[in-house]
């Protein structure tokens, strides 16, 4: 076993080689691969599946995926994203890497329009492209005692998926482990999400909509509210990001951009 000062050194060596810069140019801890972060996405993904119901409402699914196709082709990437609409209650969506949607049947009684649901997606897709994921499951793994620092570890960690690493990836909800983002990376997802989403030919003004009807969803808290901000705080920061929002928006319509998505 490595000797106390000479394992805080390597870990200390290791944090420092270990720093990622996101999309708009923040610090972020970066001690697990690309290629590691898509691989527990897509296994996690295919679990899902197997585990919730898969809508079988082709028209419901074609409007999903619609939308979907629409904000992904806004992104700079051969990858083809994969989309599923689960049969489930459950106000939420999702984005995993290795480019996987998911979106709950529950959310499109809240999201009532193309524009609104296109305001979750883009959000949920801008956590997957500026990193969020691997920068929380980065600072867990940092900060088990530099246990990050060795690859018996990390292959320990992320074989399969650990309900740690899940919850990283923004599966907190399914897994029974809460690990909501920070609030800078919710910042930033909303920075990047309204810009994609309105980039795609989405009204970015449906977003203040869409958490006015969060906020007034009978029953229970939804999962969306209870991970995220309260929807007053996000209507804040959308409204700061209004205007860049608008211009990309005209510029995208002006382009011929106008998705066509019918429920």
């Amino acid at each position: 076993m490595l000797k106390t000062p000479i394992l805080a050194a390597l870990a200390a060596t290791f944090l420092i080689a270990g720093c990622a810069t996101s999309p708009t140019g923040k610090k972020q801890l970066n001690l697990v691969s690309d290629q590691q972060m898509s691989s527990m996405g897509v296994s996690a993904y295919a679990d899902m599946k197997k585990q919730i119901p898969v809508s079988r409402d082709r028209r419901k699914t074609a409007y999903v995926r619609c939308i979907a196709n629409a904000i992904t082709a806004e992104i700079r990437s051969s990858e083809k994203w994969e989309v599923t609409l689960f049969a489930d209650d459950q106000v939420n969506a999702f984005a995993l890497p290795g480019g996987k949607i998911g979106v709950y049947t529950g959310l499109l009684d809240v999201a009532k329009t193309p524009d609104q649901l296109a305001a979750v997606m883009g959000h949920e897709v801008a956590h997957v492209l500026a990193n969020h994921g691997k920068a929380r499951l980065s600072a867990n793994l940092a900060g088990q005692a530099g246990l990050a620092i060795g690859s018996i570890a990390l292959g320990t960690q992320l074989k399969g998926g650990s309900r740690t690493a899940l919850a990283a990836l923004g599966l907190g909800m399914q897994v029974g482990v809460l690990m909501p983002y920070g609030r800078g990376q919710e910042s930033e997802a909303d920075v990047l999400g309204l810009d994609l989403s309105a980039g795609a030919g989405f009204d970015p003004r449906a977003s203040k909509q869409l958490w006015l009807n969060m906020a007034a969803a009978n029953g229970s808290v939804p999962e969306l509210i209870s991970t995220h901000p309260a929807p007053a705080t996000r209507i804040r920061n959308l409204e700061a990001q209004m205007g860049k929002a608008l211009g990309t928006y005209n510029r995208a319509r002006a382009s011929g951009k106008s998705p066509n998505c019918r429920m």
